[in-house]
């Protein structure tokens, strides 16, 4: 069933006594456009488009996109796997921002090199790996060796990179895919805003792609499709923000990154301050909270108003404004980790952007196997590539930042959030990069609150089954 009529079947189920079987029969006589139009775009009934749900597939997209397209709250979907996906033979996306310069044949020559690099750390993984974990006789072989490279890929994943294409399959209400759409419109990221566009265009046409060719098909969302424009208002508060910062809240050098903290906040209008300065800054999130816990109420307010100026009244408040959690985690991990933790939906997350300031993790296997001057070699000529595509294009260089690069990001949640997280995340079939940030939650917690932290399962990353996935 589309999905506008679905919304208007089921918003005027529920306000009329008929039965469902009324109600639809109702609906195809009746202008379910007029209807969205009228309640939930004019009347600001924003439950209505909860009710009808979408199915979107994204396609040869850069990693990159995709992280941007995954970050929504209400998001259900499903991402390329990098444990059981060779990625080689996509090449790369081109950002568009430098498509047809003189900057796009060196970007392309570093991609080209990365994806090798790649490719020969995970055949040498896999030699190592099947030669420290013979076969067991009970397992067969090609089950034994699937587990082997998906551990070798683990390994390997490190050497891939944003720009590396992928393909992503969601399922949203017309609400949720509104926001998507609007937030992405007014991405800085050139891929992202032409993504955006295509949703608008493919909303507005029947289904690409169908159960029953021989049924009678109309547009997805032709209703959603003028009205999803770019969300300006989020851009420019951030713009705001981030030029206050810049004016007034000098960055101070900071120590080696700390890979976990959890920080505590006690007062929620500090909270939300340091949260909307975090999120425009590199600092770390107890350095921004302790320096505003000082700060006067005019100056706290000050930051906020900047962040609110030009809010339409329609307009939700920004995502760091989502305060009042017990546990605030300040992570800083390699961008494949976060690529994972991302996933996880009953949490805020705010994410600093991209940057190589932080390093790059080195997987222990690496070391083990002998691949340092690989591994090295690949991410040093990344390094150099970068800086040349940054000349031209800062934004079109994150696409070169491997999945080895750092990235800080901040995750509130409640208990049973990060109880859940400790225990799944760190089991052994799980990725050693976020079994690591798992494990440090639940020791975190259990320093932090003992009677809670007890009540948390987890696996030591020390503990290991090569063998499971």
């Amino acid at each position: 069933m589309p999905p506008e009529k679905s919304a208007y079947a089921l918003a005027r189920y529920s306000r009329s006594p008929d039965s469902i079987f009324q109600s639809l029969e109702w609906v195809r006589g009746h202008d379910s456009q007029s209807f969205l139009e009228h309640y939930y775009f004019q009347y600001g009934h924003a439950s209505i488009a909860d009710l009808g749900h979408t199915i979107f597939c994204f396609e040869g997209i850069s990693e990159l996109a995709a992280i941007e397209i995954e970050d929504e709250p209400l998001w259900d979907g499903q991402a390329k796997s990098s444990r059981y996906q060779d990625f080689s033979p996509g090449g790369a996306i081109t950002p568009p921002e430098i498509a047809g310069t003189d900057a796009e044949a060196g970007y392309a020559a570093a991609a080209q090199a990365l994806v090798a690099s790649y490719l020969e750390l995970h055949k040498k993984a896999l030699d190592y790996l099947m030669e420290r974990h013979p076969r067991p006789e009970a397992m067969k072989p090609e089950p034994y060796r699937r587990a082997l490279a998906a551990r070798a890929y683990d390994v390997a994943r490190y050497l891939l990179f944003l720009g590396i294409p992928t393909n992503i399959g969601q399922v949203t209400s017309i609400r949720t895919l509104e926001k998507q759409m609007r937030r992405l419109g007014a991405s800085p990221y050139a891929e992202v805003r032409e993504i955006r566009a295509e949703m608008a265009a493919a909303c507005a046409a029947p289904p690409a792609c169908v159960w029953d060719p021989a049924g009678a098909q109309e547009p997805l969302a032709p209703t959603l499709a003028r009205h999803a424009d770019p969300d300006l208002y989020s851009q420019q508060a951030r713009r705001n923000t981030a030029a206050w910062a810049a004016d007034n809240f000098p960055a101070k050098p900071e120590p080696a990154p700390v890979s976990v903290d959890l920080v505590r906040p006690t007062d929620t209008v500090e909270e939300i301050v340091a949260t909307l300065l975090y999120a425009v800054t590199c600092l770390p999130f107890r350095a921004v909270y302790d320096q505003v816990s000082g700060w006067s109420a005019a100056r706290k307010r000050e930051v906020i108003d900047v962040a609110l100026q030009g809010r339409p009244g329609h307009e939700e408040l920004l995502r760091e404004f989502r305060s009042g959690y017990a546990f605030v985690f300040d992570i800083v991990a390699d961008i494949g980790a976060y690529r994972d933790l991302h996933r996880h939906r009953r949490c805020q997350q705010i994410r600093q952007d991209y940057t190589a300031e932080l390093g790059e993790e080195t997987p222990n296997l690496v070391r083990e196997a002998g691949l340092e001057q690989i591994y090295r070699q690949a991410l040093d000529a990344s390094r150099i590539a970068r800086d040349e595509v940054a000349a031209a294009s800062p934004l079109a260089a994150h696409y070169l930042l491997p999945f080895a690069s750092r990235a800080r990001f901040l995750f509130k949640m409640d208990f049973a959030e990060a109880e859940y997280i400790a225990r799944v995340r760190s089991g052994v079939k799980g990725h050693f990069s976020y079994r690591d940030i798992a494990w440090k939650i639940r020791e975190k917690m259990l320093e932090a609150e003992p009677e809670l932290g007890r009540l948390m399962e987890a696996t030591p990353p020390w503990v290991e089954d090569t063998l499971k996935r």
